[in-house]
């Protein structure tokens, strides 16, 4: 009898918690508490469901290796998987260290031909800093931050790449960064990633991500464009929100409002009546003032327009403001580097990201505009 394909699998549990309700990481200690006392709803083992189904009756054919409960097993073992427990958790609130000290034991096992973890960035870093990197491992995304190289670009899509290499496919690997937040740069308000170390990934460019492009765009004046167009268009007696990164933060400034650069921000007549909001916050809003105007950008390098970074904009959110009420804005230089890649939405809602699929406008100046092909995924 052949040997199964043997998948390590870790599931960080609160990863992508704290998205919907502002916070910008999930791995704070406490982070858990306060996000659940806000409204928001558990992300990782949903989007590890997402992965896992695209295998079908294949997963069968697999064995995981898994720690106790949402660590893994209660997942893998949905699918009709062979599971083996190798870890528990000493408490019900799972952490970094427990994270570690699963890939430590998988780094230390022969049979593992694949390690799947799900997470975000901070996820990455601490398989980063057990697991060997000659050793392929794959990213399911589910954190708030997602700049790394390591993670497929959807849970769907890591399901895809699974199934290649169980079905014998030929797959090629590479070395990947590892990224994450330079804090201090944060501090001061400028976003740009760090590199913690690099991971072996499947080179399936069509599933896995490219590394988030950090630092605020170079060209002012083409920002200045942009946001000429956008303050224009703005309707004062509108609810207008405003999402997060470098771009909409130029925005703001040309409008001379403070800005939450990793979080979003509401305006209305000229002043921001609601900063750093939750997606229960969003819709309360949008139901009050009777409807809104969405202002977002593409994360550079990637394409991604919804699912990383800002979780606050919600499968309900997104439907209650209408596809027809989004202004997507970015440079060209910046859809250049795409390489003719479309841009992607990654909602958490399949339905909703294939109603969204399809060519989107795109305000890349002052009275200049674009059609992207966007893409769900």
């Amino acid at each position: 009898m052949s040997k199964a394909f043997t998948i390590g699998l870790i599931i960080n549990p609160v990863a992508g918690l704290g998205g919907s309700v502002g916070f910008k990481g999930s791995d704070a200690e406490g982070t858990k508490e306060r996000a659940l006392a806000l409204g928001a709803e558990p992300q990782a083992q949903r989007r590890a469901e997402q992965a896992l189904r695209q295998l079908g009756e294949q997963g069968q054919l697999l064995k995981f290796v898994t720690a106790a409960g949402e660590l893994g097993e209660n997942v893998a073992t949905s699918i009709s998987a062979q599971v083996e427990v190798i870890y528990q958790a000493e408490t019900t609130h799972s952490t970094a260290a427990d994270t570690r000290a699963v890939v430590q034991l998988l780094a230390e096992r022969s049979d593992i031909d694949l390690l799947v973890f799900v997470g975000g960035d901070g996820t990455a870093r601490d398989v980063a800093a057990c697991y060997p990197d000659d050793r392929p491992v794959l990213g399911v995304p589910a954190g708030v931050k997602i700049h790394s190289g390591v993670y497929a670009i959807s849970p769907r899509a890591a399901g895809n790449v699974i199934l290649d290499l169980l079905t014998g496919k030929l797959t090629s690997v590479i070395h990947a960064d590892v990224m994450d937040i330079d804090e201090e740069a944060f501090q001061r308000g400028t976003v740009r990633a760090r590199r913690f170390g690099e991971l072996l990934v499947p080179a399936e460019l069509r599933y896995v991500q490219a590394v988030k492009m950090g630092g605020k765009e170079s060209d002012e004046l083409v920002l200045a464009d942009i946001a000429a167009e956008v303050i224009e268009r703005i309707d004062p007696d509108r609810l207008t929100i405003m999402g997060s990164g470098s771009t909409v933060d130029f925005i703001m400034q040309e409008l001379g409002l403070p800005n939450t650069l990793l979080g979003v921000d509401v305006i209305y007549r000229g002043e921001v009546i609601a900063a750093d909001v939750t997606a229960n916050q969003l819709l309360e809003l949008i139901e009050a003032y009777g409807g809104a105007d969405l202002v977002i950008t593409m994360i550079g390098g990637q394409g991604h327009l919804l699912g990383r970074g800002n979780q606050q904009l919600s499968p309900a959110v997104i439907r209650a403001i209408g596809r027809e009420h989004i202004w997507v804005v970015a440079t060209k230089r910046k859809l250049h580097a795409l390489g003719g890649r479309p841009l992607l939405v990654d909602s958490g809602d399949p339905e909703l990201d294939d109603e969204l699929a399809g060519l989107q406008r795109v305000i890349t100046g002052y009275r200049d505009e674009v059609f992207v092909a966007v893409q769900s995924i």
